[in-house]
């Protein structure tokens, strides 16, 4: 491991609490590299860059670079990833536009720690196939449809937490683009266009998910909504998705709390300058943490069954990583869902573009 920084949260969390987790995320990846959800399950590739993140903040460069080998290993010809694989091949063959793009953000991420420009270049031709892949999939409004089936058929709509998550990987795939020397002005007009559709077309570029928490803050964290414009999102279905003292609900119509939403949200607010939410709600997650560091995935209420069952998911500890950086401040890379414009390229102005 390398000597970097751990976040730490006072009275919240501590760096070795912070290190137990990203051990126990690393002591389930797999000789590949693959990290699976949990032992002998799935893995997706958006969750997987989220452990090699959660990887590096915790020092295992080796670890998050045999992360990102993986995604290299098995990138298809087009530039994309099957939705879902296990250890010995693939489980679900969709190719889904954001699970695509977001090894941008990782490569970004994983960048901004180490300052490794030999990682990056290596990365560089990976990234590139991945973003062409996905704006092939870019309507004329300026949103992403949502997938293709494997034989190349896209799906027929879009949906508005993969078009906001995507939108964030564009801008960090700019940022690696320039960081090379590369110039790719498409990507940015691509990019402020999706932003576009979803500060402007929501009711009618995507398809109906309001029952879902992630379609509500989702357009926040992506960095599409930030200021004025993001904390009146956030409060506009506050009470919906948060229960007091537990966290977010993932739909709002079941009591199930899942703690990486919950710090997805708190990233969320963070991001518009609601650090006081941001606390709180970091604080509640905790209670769904357990000796080994992991944390429950899911949790219903009142009779407090797990929900999938007993699953301490990879992604959630990874999660929970995450937004211990972000809330910590000091890291280097931090910022990137919590402060977009001081580790990201600022979005054009589509107006001024046309």
């Amino acid at each position: 491991m390398t000597d970097l920084h751990l976040p730490t949260v006072d009275g919240i969390i501590t760096a070795d609490q912070v290190q137990a987790t990203v051990d126990a995320i690393a002591e389930w990846q797999l000789p590949s590299g693959m990290v699976p959800w949990v032992p002998g399950g799935h893995a997706d590739p958006w969750n997987h860059v989220e452990a090699a993140m959660a990887l590096a903040i915790g020092g295992r460069i080796a670890e998050a670079e045999r992360a990102y080998q993986w995604l290299v290993d098995i990138q298809r010809p087009d530039g994309a990833w099957h939705q879902y694989y296990v250890e010995d091949g693939v489980e679900q063959d969709k190719l889904d536009a954001n699970v695509v793009a977001y090894i941008a953000a990782g490569v970004w991420h994983h960048w901004l720690i180490t300052a490794d420009h030999g990682f990056a270049e290596t990365m560089w031709p990976t990234v590139e196939r991945a973003i062409d892949f996905v704006l092939e999939l870019q309507e004329p409004r300026g949103e992403i449809l949502w997938a293709r089936h494997a034989d190349g058929t896209p799906w027929p709509f879009a949906l508005l937490t993969g078009s906001s998550s995507i939108c964030h990987s564009l801008r960090c795939a700019v940022a690696l683009a320039g960081l090379l020397g590369h110039e790719r002005p498409d990507w940015e007009l691509s990019a402020a266009r999706l932003a576009d559709a979803i500060r402007h077309h929501e009711a009618d570029a995507f398809a109906p998910k309001h029952r879902w928490a992630m379609d509500w803050y989702y357009p926040v964290l992506g960095g599409v909504l930030l200021g004025d414009a993001g904390r009146q999102r956030l409060a506009d279905r506050f009470d919906t998705f948060v229960d007091d003292e537990r966290g977010v609900r993932c739909v709002k119509d079941r009591p199930w709390i899942t703690v990486a939403e919950t710090c997805e949200c708190m990233m969320a607010h963070l991001a518009v300058g609601e650090r006081e939410t941001a606390e709180r709600l970091f604080t509640w997650a905790q209670q769904y943490r357990v000796p080994s560091g992991r944390y429950w995935t899911g949790t219903v209420f009142p009779d407090l069954s797990r929900f999938p069952a007993d699953e301490q998911s990879t992604y959630t500890a990874a999660a929970v990583v995450m937004a211990a950086d972000a809330l910590d401040g000091t890291g280097p890379a931090s910022a990137l869902f919590a402060d977009h414009d001081a580790v990201l390229p600022p979005l054009l102005d589509i107006d001024a573009q046309s």
